[in-house]
């Protein structure tokens, strides 16, 4: 086993030192904005990292037994996208977040909206069709289906189409659709302790730096449209343009829980002092990380403790972290950073 070194940049809250003063926001910033206290973190996890699921784990473990012996047999044949790099990476060094190319994305989102409507349209339009067969002139089951027949032809099968079209172009034709985009969005390095931004221009690539402590997080409000608030979470650089908009890898919640979850989750995994936090996604690389060998060992921690968890007690266990994490208590702690930090008013 061949454990991960620390750079002497990586991030421990006892390590912080004076910084300079805190960048001015604009109004703008300042209304639809409210920076989160640093440290005092609890063990939550939010839904989006509550992944994957013990049996998908069981799976890829499985998957890569088999291809280690294949490999050393000589005879292992590497599947279409294998060999694809898609620039995103979740490990116990990085998480670095990479989007598709849009024609993946457009493949993936005709597949979704053509199933949300075809199921919509089952629901709705033989409701509305039950209701014409009762109103209109006419025996029921003839007004019924005239109805029911008309609304398929508009709404139905374009959606029925739709969804069978992209799920057999992801399924079978995945050089179709499948296609990294230019490269990673935002790095977030554990061993480093930094934080990097990558900007595309043509074929210019730019990379934006700076160490964790250096950010504020900051819960964005903005409504939606039906005017309700929805809330997201940012990172910011206290004295530069940089920043992290997390609605890609966290949707926009109405009520701030999931995103103060991330922020915690986060600050736990950056903290070199504190292990990986305890999520399906990193149980493969617990024993790589220094801190959380240590911790795992002195807790007795079972190392397949996800990964051999039955179906019931994983549900249990989002179930028990979902409580956890409305019950976050964010907004009342104190914010360690304000000791070495002096913020505009």
């Amino acid at each position: 086993m061949t454990l991960s070194s620390y750079s002497t940049t990586s991030y421990s809250p006892d390590s912080l030192q004076r910084q300079p003063q805190a960048k001015a926001r604009s109004g703008l910033k300042k209304l639809t904005g409210q920076r989160l206290p640093w440290g005092s973190t609890q063990e939550v996890v939010p839904d989006t990292f509550m992944r994957p699921e013990p049996k998908s784990l069981r799976f890829w473990e499985q998957e890569y037994k088999r291809r280690a012996e294949l490999k050393a047999k000589g005879t292992y044949k590497p599947k279409p996208m294998e060999k694809i790099d898609f620039h995103d990476r979740c490990d116990h060094e990085h998480y670095r977040h990479a989007p598709w190319a849009k024609r993946s994305q457009l493949w993936l989102f005709l597949h979704a909206f053509g199933k949300v409507v075809f199921f919509i349209f089952l629901a709705l339009g033989s409701l509305v069709a039950i209701t014409s067969g009762f109103m209109d002139s006419g025996g029921f089951l003839e007004n019924f289906l005239t109805s029911f027949q008309a609304l398929f032809l508009a709404i139905g099968l374009p959606s029925l189409l739709t969804w069978n079209i992209a799920s057999l172009v992801i399924h079978k034709f995945p050089r179709l659709w499948a296609k990294p985009g230019k490269g990673p969005k935002w790095e977030l390095n554990r061993r480093t302790g930094m934080i990097t931004v990558f900007k595309y221009h043509r074929s210019e690539v730019t990379e934006q730096r700076a160490p964790f402590h250096e950010f504020d997080a900051y819960i964005n409000t903005t409504p939606d449209r039906q005017g309700l608030p929805m809330n997201v979470l940012s990172l910011e650089h206290r004295y530069s343009d940089i920043s992290i908009h997390f609605g890609d890898i966290q949707p926009p919640d109405r009520t701030v829980n999931q995103p103060l979850a991330l922020w915690d989750f986060i600050q736990n995994y950056m903290d070199t002092s504190h292990p990986l936090p305890d999520a399906p996604l990193f149980e493969e690389h617990r024993h790589n990380d220094p801190t959380t060998v240590e911790h795992d060992k002195a807790k007795g921690r079972n190392p397949r403790s996800w990964i051999d968890m039955d179906d019931e007690t994983f549900k249990q266990a989002q179930h028990d972290m979902r409580g956890r994490v409305d019950r976050i208590n964010t907004l009342t702690r104190p914010n360690l950073m304000a000791q070495y930090v002096e913020y505009p008013i």
